[in-house]
C-alpha cells in the first residue's frame, strides 16, 4: 500500500462502537513483531522510545528530529499504516505544531496525536484558546495530506482530572479540525461513556497504564472507537528483561530462556522479505 492507501486503510478503521486496538511500536523490530501477530495498524510511542534510548518521556529530552526519524524506521518496517505520538507539537507556538504535522506525512505517517499538555510543572496546560488555535494550525498544516489528525486533552494526566472542562476541549478540538479526540487518563467506564456520547468524532482511549482495564467489548460498547496502549508493551518487554536478569544474578539459574522466542523464529520476522 501507498501512503494514501494506508490512510484511507486507518481512517476506515475509526468506528464508534466497533473499537479497534493500535499497537504501540518503540522501534522497526518491535513494528515487524506487531504485525506479525495481526495488529491492523501501528502507532509510535514516545514513552517506549524514550526508554529504549536511556531517556524520560518528555518533549524536553526528545527532540522533534529524534521522534520522526525513530517513526521513519518503523514506517519503513511494516506495511501497516503507523500513526505518531507527536507530543506536544514540539513548541509552544502554532506554528510548531504545523512544522511538525507537515514533517510527520513527510516521513510516511498517515497520522499524529498533538497534546494540550505543556511539561511545565508551573502551568501544565495550554491557556484553552491557545490549545485550540494550536489545533487549528495542526489541522491547516494537513489540508490535502493523507494524515489523520488527533488531538489530546491531558487534564487527567496534569492533575486537574475535571471530566467537564475535558470533554469543552476535545469539543472545541473537533471544531478546530482535529479528526480523532483523546484524553488519557480517563478511566472511569462511565465517564469515557460520557466523553464518547458529548463529542462528534471518533474517541480514542488507552489501556494498559494504571487503573482499570476495560475489555474491547466494554469500550466497544460505550462508543470508544480506538484503543491504544502507550508505552505499556515497551514497559513489558523491560519487565521481562528485568525478571530474567533478577534470575540470572540472584539465583543463577536461566529458566527465563524457555519463554524466550526462538532464534530462528526472530530472525525469520526480520527479513525484509517477511513484512
Amino acid at each position: 500500500m501507498d501512503q494514501h492507501q494506508k490512510y484511507q486503510t486507518f481512517k476506515s478503521l475509526h468506528v464508534p462502537g466497533n473499537a479497534f486496538v493500535v499497537g504501540n511500536a518503540w522501534d522497526a523490530g518491535s513494528a515487524r513483531i506487531l504485525q506479525h501477530v495481526g495488529f491492523a495498524a501501528l502507532a509510535t510511542t514516545s514513552a517506549g522510545y524514550a526508554f529504549s534510548k536511556g531517556k524520560q518521556d518528555s518533549s524536553a529530552s526528545l527532540s522533534r528530529d529524534e521522534i520522526l526519524g525513530n517513526a521513519a524506521e518503523i514506517v519503513l518496517a511494516t506495511d501497516l499504516p503507523v500513526s505518531g505520538d507527536l507530543e506536544d507539537g514540539f513548541g509552544a507556538e502554532p506554528d510548531a505544531c504545523a512544522t511538525t504535522v507537515r514533517a510527520a506525512s513527510g516521513c510516511g505517517l498517515v497520522g499524529g496525536s498533538i497534546e494540550d499538555a505543556t511539561g511545565s510543572f508551573d502551568a501544565p496546560l495550554y491557556d484553552f484558546e491557545h490549545a485550540v488555535e494550536r489545533v487549528v494550525a495542526a489541522s491547516e498544516a494537513r489540508r490535502g495530506l493523507p494524515f489523520l489528525l488527533t488531538a489530546r486533552a491531558e487534564n487527567f494526566l496534569c492533575g486537574n482530572p475535571d471530566l467537564k472542562d475535558t470533554i469543552a476541549r476535545l469539543q472545541r478540538f473537533s471544531e478546530a479540525g482535529a479528526d480523532v479526540l483523546f484524553a488519557p487518563g480517563v478511566t472511569r467506564l462511565e465517564d469515557i461513556r460520557t466523553l464518547c456520547a458529548e463529542v462528534d468524532k471518533p474517541v480514542n482511549v488507552v489501556m494498559g497504564l494504571s487503573g482499570p482495564n476495560y475489555s474491547l467489548a466494554e469500550l466497544s460498547a460505550v462508543g470508544v472507537a480506538r484503543v491504544s496502549v502507550g508505552g505499556s508493551f515497551a514497559r513489558a518487554a523491560l519487565g521481562a528483561l528485568m525478571r530474567a536478569a533478577d534470575e540470572v544474578l540472584r539465583e543463577g539459574q536461566f529458566s527465563y530462556a524457555r519463554d524466550a522466542v526462538a532464534d530462528a523464529d526472530v530472525r525469520k520476522l526480520m527479513r525484509d522479505e517477511q513484512r
